[in-house]
């Protein structure tokens, strides 16, 4: 017992150590966040015990260190006014703040190593932040504005993007949802999407409607709006024409096709007899019974019913503003109508399982022309819309 005891304790001493060790690492290579974080997480646990004594020493001199060298470093980017140094002495200054609350839960701590307790020299940097926030919400605010005077679709999404960092860093400030707006309408790509119909046919106008209704292609993109009609204020500069260029359409075909079946099946029994017509009986007395066989036929009418469309076209993407066409895509679907059923004469026992699920089904009406193109629309949807995903307008 007392050997074990004795492992306890020295396994528990070699984690401490190594603890210990793995925190001192962290101070000599300058990663002081990181030994800070380690040291007070253990003396979160225990502040008093034996064995974190060592960490108290440890987080005293890493958050010296920390401050001495952020303060350093606040001084060579003060030096020079931009957008980048703004940004960094805000969170340099949070980052001193959030040092110092991080450890003031754990005050006071005793090191008996030290034989005192631990130095701390905190500081109020309340009035540094706020002037580090303005600085910071200002540079941004001038940022977005130059992106916003440059007139692209690119400087608009950056000026937008800029214009959320500042949001969350302070939200409400003057005008800046207003400015969002406006860098999100103009830094969007308002494509103008039509149907073309350059065939002898007519394309029914509830598939028009389904084609050019992109709120259920599913294809959310938040620098991207389709359009099937021109709205007032919106510049197209891109376009994309959905053309169908060919309709065929089969005649509606019925064909007949007609086999003979013929099964050989299982009809009753007989007893088996012997030579002289007794009937013969096994070793409990029961007669002996033989499966009587006989064959059966029966003529299978199969019909089919047929009908086709194909439907051809193209996708083109057009730069409207230089009328010119930047890509082409194909576009082609068909759609085929077939019923097949089935009749018989003879028999029904001479029939195959695919006969009898033939015989079930009944003809039914041949659908008309607008019926088929509309059928067919529905794959050249799903085609049309894989095209707008994998091609995408930036």
């Amino acid at each position: 017992m007392k050997n074990s005891y004795l492992l306890l304790f020295i396994a528990l001493f070699a984690l401490s150590c190594n603890s210990v060790k793995r925190t001192q690492k962290f101070v000599s290579q300058g990663n002081y966040d990181e030994a800070i974080a380690l040291a007070t997480k253990k003396l979160q646990k225990d502040k008093g015990a034996k064995e974190y004594d060592a960490h108290i020493r440890i987080l005293e001199e890493a958050f010296l260190k920390a401050k001495e060298e952020d303060t350093r470093h606040l001084t060579f980017l003060k030096r020079e006014n931009s957008l980048a140094n703004a940004k960094e002495i805000y969170y340099t200054y949070l980052d001193l703040q959030a040092r110092q609350d991080l450890i003031r839960p754990l005050l006071p701590l005793y090191s008996l190593e030290m034989g005192r307790k631990a130095n701390f020299v905190f500081t109020d940097y309340t009035s540094d932040l706020l002037a580090a926030k303005d600085g910071y919400v200002k540079a941004l605010y001038q940022e977005a504005q130059v992106y916003l005077k440059r007139n692209t679709t690119i400087d608009y999404r950056s000026a937008f993007n800029v214009l959320c960092e500042l949001e969350e860093v302070m939200p409400n400030y003057r005008d800046v949802n207003q400015l969002k707006d406006e860098a999100h309408f103009r830094g969007t790509n308002f494509v103008f999407v039509q149907l073309n119909n350059h065939t002898r046919q007519i394309i029914p106008f509830r598939l028009e409607q389904d084609l050019l209704n992109f709120n259920t292609y599913g294809l959310d993109d938040f620098w991207t709006e389709y359009h099937a009609q021109r709205e007032n204020g919106i510049d197209y500069a891109l376009g994309i024409d959905l053309n169908f260029q060919t309709i065929q359409i089969t005649p509606e075909r019925i064909s007949d096709r007609q086999f003979t079946r013929k099964q050989r099946i299982k009809d009753g029994y007989d007893f088996r007899r012997d030579r002289g017509g007794n009937i013969v009986r096994d070793s409990l007395g029961n007669p002996i019974k033989i499966d009587k066989y006989i064959d059966v036929s029966a003529t299978v009418y199969i019909t089919a019913q047929e009908k086709a469309v194909l439907v051809g076209g193209t996708v083109v993407y057009k730069d409207l503003n230089k009328r010119r066409e930047l890509n082409s895509f194909p576009l082609s679907s068909e759609f085929i109508f077939e019923n097949v059923y089935a009749t018989f004469r003879g028999d029904e026992r001479a029939l195959t399982a695919d006969d009898r699920r033939l015989v079930n089904n009944r003809p039914i009406p041949f659908p008309n022309n607008e019926q088929m193109v509309f059928d067919a629309g529905q794959d050249i949807k799903e085609r049309f819309k894989v095209i707008l995903r994998d091609n995408p307008i930036y």
